[in-house]
């Protein structure tokens, strides 16, 4: 007997801990380790005072009891608490108005309705650690905030903190097909199961949910934009309420991408001309439904006359007369109409990046103030580096607002680790020169072009329904950097680095440092290996996945060649005056210097000219044996996200560590796969050798161009 207990010992103290599959993502609460920080919290928690129960704080009670018996190791019994011996106050700024002094108070109510603030209160000569909201949800976004510090190691009951996110609605588009497929999804199927709602309620829908709500995510769209009618139908308005039921304690909106030819579809008419009487008629009906299933729906998202989805220019009108249509019916209830400006058509016979601006500057100003224009950062499509998008310094009376793309499209999809955070940070930060403070992208999505209108953020979602959710572990960290950076544009992006690493791996300096060294080159590793110094659009057709430089055939914009123009004396796409002109529409301050191949950032050199191969760089190098270094330099850096991987095998869990280290060895083959078929690409017009101090380009050219992926994930299939 003594044997066998000591065997069974003996193997609960060698088995290795439970493995981690990622499910839990950031919000997996680990015990604390600091004693000191163990022993404030635990005197915290073991006192704390609810001042409501309704839905929203039955969450907060919920989330508190998880993170104490993960953190501490202790149940909380929220029936024995008294108010006044309790050492933690959590409740709405109304029903702790009788402990807040009037300067609080007010202070408190500035931040609005999303707002939290938290800190000591002294009641009765006793001090209360308060955490309070203007709303509910604002409560629980400082309860998350106070879980997080504490999570970080970096809880001060001292530190007086207050916060509210600078942009109103802050969303995910998803993608997600109502046969759950998923467009540009890399993670498995939609995490929707259409099909069982509404009867049956996937217990991960409410953990999506408060991972959303812990980031600050406050709306989603539920369907791609390349929308199906069928969901505004009232079969499936019965499975969204569920939905929306179900999100709305969390904070969170629900909103449906409307198919413009709807009307025809399944309404039975004959047109959808947006000034038909008729065509409004079912919109107002059929957007009436919709509140009385969702009474605080968000809105409609549309896609329309781009990419051969319908829109108003079928019958003439054009994007105000179908956007204002659609925002008519909504007003009434308060909806938003989120109107896509990525535009363009294979017809118009003018450069793409142009496209946009051609279509929307001259209806400036002539949108209702429910209508929002969704704006991509760049003017091309998500590439792995793009200029800031020309509209964001030119629509000067149209609230625009900001989509990124989580989903990595373009970025290696859910095979490679690419950090996302700088990428957007570079974009958020660039100047547009309009005269406002300090002119930026940021501002400008922070800022209502009138008192009536909104802010929007929109990130096109990551997730699916693998069990870590996103495909690959680190790709998690940018569906935890868009929530962050749509709270707070201003924020940087390796402080968003440093808390995704605390929260989900551990605290330790070198654990931080080591994990920081890969996410943050990690963009720029991808552009190098990719699209280096301005090169676009150079990816496989349809699938894009992987190189394809050579793509040629069929319509022009959807091809390669369109828009790197390698031939025998350079490279790259005119967009100056003497080119398509596309410069010309960002500030003067902008298109003056751009249009001067030695002062525009070496960044973005070939997305605005064609220079010859020999043209001298400012390091001293030609272009051509710049482009061979920095596509080089790309593999190189993977190889060092490797090792760097390698020396963290004894310091996490073997689950979590395996899956990305099997990642990095594909993303490690795929940066060497782009490098040697781009570089063996363009030899072919530069007729230079390579560099000698480059691993020189492997493989067959033939056999490049002749691979083939007809089942690569996310594939659009009319592509």
């Amino acid at each position: 007997m003594r044997i066998a207990l000591l065997l069974f010992f003996t193997l609960i103290l060698v088995l290795p801990t439970q493995a981690n599959d990622g499910y839990k993502l950031w919000l997996d609460y680990q015990p604390i380790e600091n004693s000191t920080l163990k022993d404030e919290v635990g005197e915290l928690m073991n006192g704390i005072y609810l001042f409501d129960q309704g839905p929203t704080f039955e969450i907060i009670q919920s989330e508190l009891s998880l993170a104490s018996e993960k953190m501490l190791g202790a149940s909380i019994d929220f029936k024995k608490i008294n108010r006044e011996k309790s050492l933690l106050w959590i409740g709405t700024r109304e029903q702790l108005l009788p402990f807040l002094s009037a300067s609080l108070e007010s202070e408190i109510k500035n931040l609005g309705e999303e707002g939290y603030w938290m800190g000591m209160i002294e009641s009765d000569g006793a001090k209360h650690f308060t955490i309070v909201g203007n709303q509910p949800v604002g409560t629980l976004y400082g309860v998350f905030n106070f879980l997080q510090n504490i999570q970080k190691g970096t809880f001060d009951k001292n530190t007086l903190i207050s916060d509210y996110p600078k942009v109103k609605i802050r969303m995910l588009n998803h993608w997600d097909n109502l046969d759950r497929t998923v467009e540009r999804g890399y993670a498995g199927f939609s995490i929707w199961d259409w099909h069982k709602l509404p009867e049956y309620i996937d217990p991960k829908y409410k953990d999506y949910a408060r991972a959303n709500a812990s980031i600050g995510i406050n709306a989603v769209s539920l369907t791609n934009v390349n929308a199906n009618a069928l969901v505004l139908t009232t079969d499936f308005m019965k499975k969204v309420k569920v939905l929306a039921d179900l999100f709305r304690p969390y904070g969170i909106k629900v909103y449906l991408t409307a198919r413009f030819s709807a009307p025809m579809e399944i309404g039975g008419l004959e047109t959808a001309d947006p000034l038909d009487p008729e065509v409004q008629s079912f919109w107002q009906k059929k957007t009436d439904e919709i509140y009385s299933f969702i009474p605080d729906f968000g809105g409609y998202l549309v896609k329309a006359n781009s990419e051969g989805q319908p829109g108003p220019h079928e019958f003439g009108r054009d994007h105000s007369q179908g956007a204002n249509m659609l925002a008519e019916a909504l007003a009434p209830h308060g909806g938003l109409l989120i109107w896509r400006a990525f535009v363009y058509s294979h017809e118009v016979d003018e450069d793409r990046h142009k496209q946009a601006n051609l279509e929307f500057i001259p209806l400036d100003g002539n949108f209702r103030d429910n209508v929002i224009l969704q704006v991509k950062n760049g003017a091309i499509d998500f590439q792995p580096r793009e200029p800031f998008h020309p509209l964001f310094g030119a629509m000067k009376e149209t609230q625009v607002g900001m989509e990124f793309q989580i989903t990595q499209e373009y970025l290696g999809q859910a095979t490679q680790l690419v950090f996302l955070a700088p990428m957007w940070e570079e974009v958020l930060k660039s100047k547009t020169f309009r005269p406002t403070a300090n002119s930026t992208v940021s501002e400008i999505i922070q800022t209502p072009v009138s008192p009536r209108q909104v802010t929007l953020m929109a990130g096109v979602s990551n997730i699916g329904n693998e069990r870590n959710w996103t495909g690959h572990l680190f790709a998690q960290a940018n569906w935890f950097a868009f929530g962050k950076q749509a709270w707070n544009p201003e924020i940087n992006s390796d402080q968003i680095s440093e808390d995704w690493i605390k929260l989900t791996f551990g605290q330790t300096q070198e654990l931080v440092s080591k994990i920081n060294q890969i996410m943050l080159p990690s963009h720029e590793a991808a552009v190098n290996y990719m699209t280096p110094l301005g090169l676009h659009h150079i990816m496989g057709r349809g699938h894009h996945y992987g190189p394809g430089p050579w793509v040629t055939g069929g319509r022009a914009d959807w091809t390669s060649l369109y828009y790197h123009r390698a031939d025998s004396l350079g490279i790259g796409f005119d967009r100056t005056s003497s080119g398509s002109n596309a410069l010309s529409q960002y500030a003067p301050e902008i298109a003056n210097n751009w249009s001067n191949t030695s002062q525009i950032p070496e960044k973005y050199l070939l997305w605005f000219h064609h220079v010859p191969w020999d043209f001298k760089m400012k390091s001293g190098k030609t272009l051509w044996k710049e482009i061979a270094l920095h596509y080089d330099q790309g593999v190189k850096s993977v190889a060092e996200m490797q090792n760097i991987w390698a020396s963290l095998e004894n310091d996490l869990d073997a689950e979590r560590w395996d899956h990305v280290n099997q990642l990095l060895a594909v993303q490690r083959t795929e940066a060497e796969w782009w490098r040697n078929a781009c570089l063996l690409y363009f030899q072919t017009f530069s007729q230079r050798p390579f560099p000698a101090e480059i691993e020189q380009p492997a493989g067959d050219l033939d056999y490049f161009k002749s691979l083939s992926f007809p089942f690569a994930p996310g594939i659009r299939p009319s592509w």
